[in-house]
């Protein structure tokens, strides 16, 4: 089978399959794991990734009010590939390349071609989403035993998290400027691990304002930006900690703010979510979630 995935997330499941030598293309948001580099690039963002976040969102609302694409796709080489399976998705148009573009650009096929389109919302439907990608390929085995792998550590944090009587209040920052709080399965992942959420399971990310902020008065603020590593974050924290009362949240003041690396463990809908939800777990609630062992690097407190 030749497959070719224009999502992270789906990349990263076909590979824990043990697909990598099927994949034949991928998108260029495609990091993860080490084994796809060298693999064809499909597609390109219209908009620079080293933009400030203001540029971004404004030059990401203007395509899409104007309903253009954020996103261009390599038609030629998507036919000289000639895939059977092509992964896709529709959950969020600034993410990845839609499925009706890449309907549109298969169009030029001229052999039969599945196409897919994922739209997990919650921790759940990321699983079946590993399901449905074992059965698509034939892997329905390993499949299983992957998803029965990452159902035991989200039980294991949730048992333990169902101890805590007084759940922390919980904000997760998914862009900076402008505000947008986490959306779909975070504040799952958040309530998950112990931690009282802004924001419902399922509902897209959203804008807020500061005094949103300051009604809530997070006990705990982790900053996830959509695509950034902690690095990047770093660099923008002055967006966030320049708001008149910062100083005075709950969070600053008792050194409760974190940045994690938003692609790698929480904004793509794949099997690091469930280390995301460890990480939460720790963040959280360090003495108790004190053995968990997470990647290097993968949260930082702000001001250490």
């Amino acid at each position: 089978m030749r497959i070719i995935s224009l999502l992270p997330s789906a990349t990263e499941i076909v590979c824990e399959l043990g697909l990598v030598e099927q994949l034949v293309g991928v998108s260029h948001d495609c990091d993860w794991p080490p084994e796809i580099n060298g693999k064809p690039i499909l597609s390109e963002s219209l908009i620079g990734s080293e933009l400030p976040s203001s540029q971004v969102d404004s030059l990401v609302r203007q395509q899409v009010h104007q309903g253009r694409s954020v996103y261009h796709l390599d038609e030629r080489q998507l036919e000289s590939l000639k895939p059977d399976l092509i992964l896709t998705q529709e959950l969020c148009e600034v993410c990845a390349p839609a499925y009706t573009d890449v309907v549109q650009a298969a169009k030029i096929l001229d052999y039969p071609t599945k196409i897919v389109s994922l739209e997990p919302t919650t921790v759940e439907e990321i699983l079946d989403n590993v399901r449905l990608i074992g059965s698509l390929t034939g892997q329905t085995q390993k499949a299983q035993h992957l998803i029965d792998q990452l159902q035991h550590r989200i039980d294991k944090v949730i048992e333990r998290a169902d101890l805590i009587e007084a759940p922390p209040r919980v904000l997760c920052i998914e862009w900076l400027d402008p505000l947008f709080v986490a959306g779909h399965w975070v504040p799952q992942m958040v309530e998950m691990a112990g931690g009282d959420t802004f924001g419902e399971v399922d509902d897209h990310a959203y804008q807020i304002s500061w005094e949103e902020v300051e009604r809530f008065n997070p006990e705990i603020i982790v900053l996830m930006p959509c695509g950034f590593d902690p690095e990047r974050t770093a660099t923008e924290l002055e967006l966030i900690t320049s708001y008149e009362g910062w100083d005075e949240l709950n969070a600053v003041k008792n050194d409760q703010v974190f940045l994690v690396h938003g692609s790698f463990y929480f904004n793509r809908p794949g099997p690091r979510v469930v280390t995301g939800l460890e990480i939460l777990a720790r963040v959280f609630h360090p003495k108790l979630f004190s053995d968990l062992i997470l990647p290097q690097g993968a949260m930082f407190k702000l001001g250490i």
